[in-house]
């Protein structure tokens, strides 16, 4: 199993009908604060997979994704089911959860998603992007070592099941750090990840690639993330314009810019918890 961050081992339908899917989750879901714990990317994209599959219909896309992470998820099955909540033929509400499997065999909640999911129609003719398109990337990086990683962080898991291409890693308030980005495995064994999956997932790291402490004194964990695309994401590359504030009480901000071959196509927010390390 080390082409994808889950292979799915069982599938459920509820007494309401909800479908249940279980997976079992792989070495590349880890996180860079911890190889035992999983990295909120491959998390998102299994939220939005499930959503994804809720009675599609043409003509429509998920355009807005709230996640929030519940608490620490180590490296374990994992089981997410999804709903509808606000039917409608121009605008829905849609809902996920992820359950993580403890050591009891019981299930705890670990991580919700909310979505917007809106119809669509030919607005070509005032195709308008309100940031500036990223320099295109190169045709001969990848690996780590394209990717500056902080001693204290796993260099495994998520970090090393992507491919980077860092254009300029920002230090001035404003400048932001850039660089496209190449999930290298698949979201799911055996299934071809959607453009949406694949961005979830790498626009996670922007709290990583727009870092702006040292991650030997400070962690800064983010809870959640939302992201709204206002064009249909295509990859497998895409881009970040990543740039992180720092509140006076401990509480931080990262967003970025996200990009595709053809331009922005959305931003990123996550919440920051930031902590000083014990020892620092």
């Amino acid at each position: 199993m080390t082409d994808a961050f889950y292979r799915r081992t069982d599938v459920t339908t509820t007494a309401d009908g909800e479908v249940l899917e279980t997976f079992a989750s792989s070495h590349h879901t880890a996180s860079p604060w911890g190889a035992d714990l999983q990295h909120g990317g491959p998390i998102a994209g299994l939220l939005v997979r499930a959503m994804e599959r809720l009675e599609p219909r043409e003509r429509t896309r998920i355009t807005r994704v709230c996640v929030d992470i519940l608490g620490p998820l180590p490296v374990t099955d994992v089981r997410v089911g999804a709903r509808i909540l606000r039917p409608g033929r121009r605008v829905e509400q849609l809902a996920a959860t992820l359950e993580a499997k403890a050591a009891d065999g019981s299930w705890r909640p670990a991580a919700r998603a909310t979505a917007w999911r809106l119809a669509t129609q030919p607005t070509g003719d005032v195709v308008r992007h309100a940031s500036a398109p990223l320099p295109p990337r190169a045709d001969d990086v990848g690996g780590l070592s394209a990717f500056p990683i902080p001693d204290t962080w796993y260099p495994g898991g998520f970090v090393a099941a992507a491919t980077w291409d860092a254009i300029h890693l920002g230090t001035e308030p404003g400048e932001a750090s850039t660089a496209w980005v190449n999930l290298a495995v698949a979201l799911v064994a055996g299934e071809e990840t959607s453009g949406l999956c694949q961005l979830i997932a790498i626009a996670d790291a922007a709290n990583g690639l727009g870092a702006r402490l040292d991650a030997a004194r400070f962690s800064f964990l983010n809870t959640d993330l939302t992201l709204q695309v206002h064009d249909e994401p295509v990859g497998p590359w895409f881009g970040m314009a990543a740039e992180t504030s720092i509140g006076a009480d401990g509480v931080g901000m990262a967003d970025a810019v996200l990009h595709g071959p053809d331009g922005p196509l959305g931003r990123v927010t996550q919440n920051l918890l930031v902590e000083r390390r014990p020892d620092a």
